[in-house]
């Protein structure tokens, strides 16, 4: 493992994308527990590609949800729902990461559905460059559903209750919704946390990724490029 200051970081991220090679733009996943920093590390890693002419397509699993009667179907603490429940995977795929793909022809949506209203959205299709990368940051990325339709992916990995502790500073839940300390506290030890548990114990996401952040000390990051990656 390596360590290293952030933009170290930020620099071998980049590096890692520009050594992977597709006929097609190029799909990264940045998965992780909520609060363990996957959306600042995809915006900042947008920022650097972007600054070398790169051109990127950020987007994040919260513009997949389902809306909220069937999310919280199963009650809104439910680890379960939070797993199953909570995003629309055939839609992910049908709108972004299958028309990025191999046998894609590049006009994708980045949003299905619209946080603001809990309803459906459809933004107008845009046409990707061949040579794009898509930053998609989100949980459960590396799940069963998704596995094969990221050409790079990166787990953002932070101890579960330090992510408690962040999301209590910020004051906010991972859809962004501004959230009291009890509610938060409620929330990540009986749905988040709960739920990520239950996805290690069935997806192995670590075991699928091709390189691992360790998030725990945020200016003074630790990294792991795992040996079965072709990186």
């Amino acid at each position: 493992m390596d360590q290293g200051t952030r933009g170290e970081l930020i620099g071998r991220l980049a590096e890692a994308i520009r050594s992977v090679t597709t006929a097609h733009p190029l799909r990264v996943a940045i998965d992780g527990p909520p609060a363990a920093g996957k959306t600042t590390l995809a915006d900042e890693l947008a920022v650097v590609l972007r600054a070398q002419d790169r051109d990127v397509i950020r987007a994040t699993i919260d513009d997949f949800l389902f809306p909220r009667a069937q999310r919280y179907r199963r009650g809104r603490y439910s680890a379960e729902g939070c797993y199953f429940d909570a995003h629309d995977h055939a839609a992910l795929c049908r709108v972004l990461l299958d028309p990025l793909g191999p046998s894609g022809d590049r006009r994708f949506q980045h949003s299905v559905y619209d946080r603001d209203t809990d309803t459906p959205s459809s933004p107008p299709a845009t046409t990707a460059p061949a040579d794009a990368v898509l930053l998609f940051d989100g949980v459960f990325l590396l799940r069963p559903e998704l596995i094969d339709r990221w050409d790079l992916r990166i787990f953002v990995s932070v101890p579960f209750e330090q992510t408690v502790d962040r999301a209590r500073d910020r004051g906010t839940g991972p859809a962004g919704s501004t959230a009291d300390t009890a509610e938060i506290e409620r929330s990540w030890h009986n749905r988040y946390i709960p739920s990520q548990k239950l996805y290690f114990a069935t997806a192995r996401p670590t075991d699928h990724a091709d390189i691992i952040v360790y998030n725990d000390q945020l200016q003074r990051p630790t990294w792991d490029v795992r040996p079965h990656s072709s990186i």
